[in-house]
């Protein structure tokens, strides 16, 4: 049997900017998709933690370093410039590999800094240094 399990999440990132007049997509600074094991075009859910919006679309890469978290697209209608959002990467796993299986979690600060990855969430307040 597989699950679906969360792969990849980028906690606490604030938006920087929003592009209505855009074909669609999320563009993420390169070196948090490489960081959070994002590719280009992968679906991605995106939750945001200001006004509770949440939409699916995809990755595209923004310049590397440019801490970059774009909506575009229809997304502009929901989430805005300075919202803080989680975006989560989901992946089909076997039964058999799931023991090992670590998703990649990245908490970021007010500038999409990694603060910290972990490899794995507890039930808990997530402290994001703000």
């Amino acid at each position: 049997m597989f699950r679906t399990l969360m792969k990849s999440k980028i906690h606490g990132a604030e938006v920087t900017e929003t592009n209505l007049d855009y074909a669609g997509s999320i563009s993420i600074d390169e070196s948090l998709m490489e960081a959070s094991d994002l590719v280009c075009n992968e679906r991605v859910q995106v939750l945001d933690l200001d006004n509770g919006a949440r939409l699916e679309t995809y990755v595209i890469p923004a310049p590397p370093g440019s801490g970059i978290i774009g909506i575009n697209g229809a997304a502009a209608h929901l989430v805005s410039t300075g919202d803080r959002v989680i975006i989560i990467a989901y992946a089909m796993i076997d039964d058999g590999e799931r023991d090992g299986f670590q998703p990649k979690v990245l908490l970021m600060d007010a500038e999409n800094r990694i603060l910290r990855v972990k490899r794995s969430e507890t039930h808990g307040p997530v402290f994001l240094g703000r």
